[in-house]
């Protein structure tokens, strides 16, 4: 017979204590395994970023520089004149340029000019307003088309020059507008030449007598800052000019040039300009017999010639006896932040002029003279200009081409937000009859224009003599756009006179919309097209239904290169 023996209370409550302490330690185990397990999870991440070094150093996260890029940040700090130093920091810092008075063509359509940024980049920016009174808003810019024509060319890299300044007036300059200082520039010039990565200072609140002068290489040594605050001024007595010279300040063949400053280049071209002002009563014989005197040849203010990566910026250039600023066989040039003013009626006075040039850019510039506010010639290409102001003056133009039967070519040219007010045309191109060669891959976009004789043309009649000769061959015409050009006119909204032999192609007009203004002693008139071909992308205003769409028949435009 079995007998059962229950375990006493006692020992009941001694065997669910000692379950109760093994099943806690087993607990605490795996809590510890847990935390274990999760130090290495951290250990882990801490390999990838620095969230251990943040934390000692107390800084915010931020991902790990990669080797490459920390390396080349100990690199940088261990050279003289790191890689994040603005150019040119050991140099006398130029003062902002201040804003323009208003030019002699000030209450007649000049405006004043807005003040943008020295340093803008030249690529897009903020589009200018319009001329006051117009009522038109700015336009948009119309998404690039394709084509060459829509890239920026490239730049040309920034002064790093570290080294001396030589200082006009340490060389003999006297800067009193009197006395002749073109010795002391030219030693100066020479002592930056042999130096190398200098500086030629000219001072500010003083104004130097210079006479015709040449700063040039190729022995010069590159990256040359020619700092400009002061004033220069040109000669007035003929003696100065001998039998006639083609430029006053010239810069010939050199690399990595930059003139920049808040100074003035005076042309005092008024001894040269052939005309009288019936509102002027001290238009004496004194004034006249000196300026029969001046050699017929007039001078350009400023050239650069067969140089390369050249910088103008924030200078002024007035009344010159001719073309104010010219670029002629260079290459990377960069133009901003420049104004030019001469009277309306100063007879040849472009104010930039660019030939055989390539890979130039042009913005936040203000243009008021008696001629093309820019004319481009043959032999240009790459050419990018944005963000101007033109008037009073003729517009801007590619052209004359093609004169006393030459070869001209122009490829590759962006015009974009521009405002033009009083000028004579807008954007043109002009070719004279005779000639060869081909002007392709043109766009004129975002072009306000105000009170302007004749906003759109080309003209391949171009003829500025009382006569010319009728002839056969042309300088061709071919893919040029205009999109956006608005505004008012005064004679004619759009002249297209194109070639027989060589008829212009690949016209194209989007978002045209120019309205009439009846000004005294000019007659409207309606658009004229003569052997134009293109297409209408939009409806214009007014219709140009002169515009023949399409390709002329027979005609096989060569290509650039076949050309030229």
């Amino acid at each position: 017979m079995f007998s059962i023996v229950l375990p006493s209370p006692k020992h009941i409550k001694t065997l669910l204590s000692t379950q109760q302490t093994g099943t806690a330690s087993r607990m605490k185990l795996r809590l510890k395994g847990f935390g274990l397990l999760l130090l290495l999870v951290l250990l882990a991440l801490c390999s990838t970023i620095d969230v251990c070094d943040a934390a000692r150093r107390g800084k915010h996260w931020r991902p790990r520089s990669s080797p490459s890029s920390s390396l080349l940040k100990r690199k940088g700090k261990t050279k003289k004149g790191s890689s994040h130093r603005q150019h040119g920091s050991s140099r006398p810092s130029p003062k902002q340029p201040v804003s323009p008075p208003p030019g002699p063509g000030a209450g007649k359509g000049y405006q004043t000019p807005y003040q943008p940024s020295p340093n803008a980049p030249p690529g897009p920016s903020p589009q200018p307003s319009p001329p006051k009174g117009n009522g038109h808003q700015s336009p948009k810019s119309p998404p690039p088309s394709c084509g060459k024509g829509n890239q920026p060319p490239p730049q040309p890299p920034p002064a790093t020059s570290e080294g001396a300044v030589f200082n006009v007036v340490d060389f003999g300059a006297n800067g009193d507008g009197v006395s002749d200082d073109t010795k002391a520039f030219q030693a100066a010039w020479v002592a930056a030449c042999k130096q190398g990565s200098s500086t030629v200072l000219v001072p500010s609140e003083l104004e130097f007598l210079v006479g015709p002068i040449s700063f040039s290489g190729p022995y010069c040594k590159p990256n040359i800052l020619f700092q400009l605050e002061g004033t220069i001024l040109a000669p007035t007595n003929a003696k100065a000019w001998g039998s006639g010279l083609l430029q006053w300040l010239e810069f010939t063949k050199l690399n990595g040039l930059s003139i920049q400053g808040s100074g003035t280049i005076n042309g005092r071209g008024q001894q040269w300009w052939t005309y009288s002002d019936p509102n002027d009563d001290e238009d004496d014989d004194t004034y006249n017999q000196e300026l029969e005197r001046m050699p017929q040849v007039k001078p350009t203010a400023l050239r650069f010639y067969g140089s390369s990566n050249v910088v103008v910026a924030g200078i002024t250039i007035v009344n010159s006896s001719q073309c104010h600023l010219k670029f002629d066989n260079c290459q990377g040039v960069l133009v901003h932040d420049l104004t030019i003013s001469s009277p309306e009626n100063s007879l040849n006075t472009d104010g930039i002029h660019l030939q055989n040039s390539k890979d130039v850019s042009i913005h936040h510039t203000n243009l008021a003279c008696g001629d093309d506010c820019i004319s481009i010639q043959t032999g240009c290409s790459n050419i990018y200009i944005h963000n101007v102001n033109c008037g009073p003056g003729h517009g801007i133009s590619i052209g004359g081409l093609g004169r006393d039967n030459t070869k001209a070519c122009v490829s590759n040219v962006t015009v974009r937000d521009v405002n033009m007010f009083r000028t004579m045309t807008g954007v043109r191109i002009k070719t004279w009859q005779g000639g060869i060669g081909l002007v392709q891959d043109v766009r004129f976009s975002n072009i306000q224009v105000s009170e302007v004789q004749t906003p759109i043309m080309i003209d391949q009649f171009y003829c500025d003599k009382r006569t010319c000769t009728n002839q056969t061959s042309a300088v061709a015409v071919s893919g040029v756009q205009y999109e956006n050009i608005r505004g008012t006119f005064t004679i004619k909204p759009v002249h297209l006179a194109c070639s027989d032999s060589s008829p212009c192609s690949g016209i194209t007009l989007t978002g045209v919309q120019l309205k009439p203004v009846q000004v005294p002693h000019y007659h409207l008139n309606n658009p004229f097209c003569w052997q134009a071909f293109g297409e209408l992308f939009t409806p214009t205003i007014p219709p140009v239904a002169c515009l023949q769409i399409g390709k002329p028949a027979g005609n096989n435009v060569q290509s650039y290169h076949d050309i030229c």
